[in-house]
């Protein structure tokens, strides 16, 4: 995958390789998972779209109106000789609350459940450890998320993608979900974030 998918386009098939590796996360609103893994070193590229649900094309409209049982979902692509896929599952948990079927705060419904769609047996492997252990540390429940095999990934429209960097703090919902969230990630994980010119 070379180029990023336009909105309308649908990946079936995903090729890891020793230099490059993509997983597929759910964790709310993308807007949100998005802001965070792009501040991260070794990841390459975030895409926004959706992912998990029965109809053969997603968009918004239609997510939102939870009849297609689609995740949003964030399509992450990162170089595991720089951080691993251990160390981005770790991110993903800890930046959302696995243990809340459906909703993330006040983001409920279907569209906002918690997801891994795995891109190989490694990932799937280090999702059910993470859960098991990470996860009940962390909140004293069980998670919730939902582990399945990727078999297909829409791309968002055009103005979801790199959402949280291109409207930030002047939209209510960044100032007062998005923010505070990528600031706990990027003082957790400093020695993680990529340098800033």
């Amino acid at each position: 995958m070379s180029t990023s998918p336009k909105f309308g386009e649908v990946l079936n098939h995903i090729d890891n390789t020793s230099r490059k590796e993509t997983i597929i996360l759910g964790g709310g609103c993308f807007w949100c998972v998005e802001a965070v893994f792009q501040d991260i070193q070794g990841v390459e590229r975030v895409i926004n779209g959706y992912a998990g649900g029965d109809a053969q094309s997603a968009n918004y409209e239609a997510v939102c109106s939870k009849k297609t049982d689609h995740v949003e979902v964030v399509l992450v692509e990162f170089d595991p000789s720089v951080i691993t896929r251990d160390e981005i599952l770790e991110i993903f948990f800890v930046s959302h609350d696995p243990t809340t079927p459906n909703r993330q705060g006040n983001d409920i419904g279907p569209q906002y459940r918690s997801a891994v769609f795995y891109t190989n047996d490694e990932q799937k492997e280090a999702a059910e450890r993470q859960m098991r252990e990470l996860v009940p540390e962390l909140y004293d429940q069980p998670a919730v998320t939902e582990l399945v095999p990727f078999t297909s990934f829409y791309a968002a429209e055009d103005y979801h993608q790199n959402y949280y960097a291109k409207v930030g703090d002047r939209n209510s919902y960044c100032t007062f979900v998005i923010t505070p969230k990528v600031g706990k990630i990027r003082k957790k994980y400093s020695h993680r974030l990529k340098s800033r010119a």
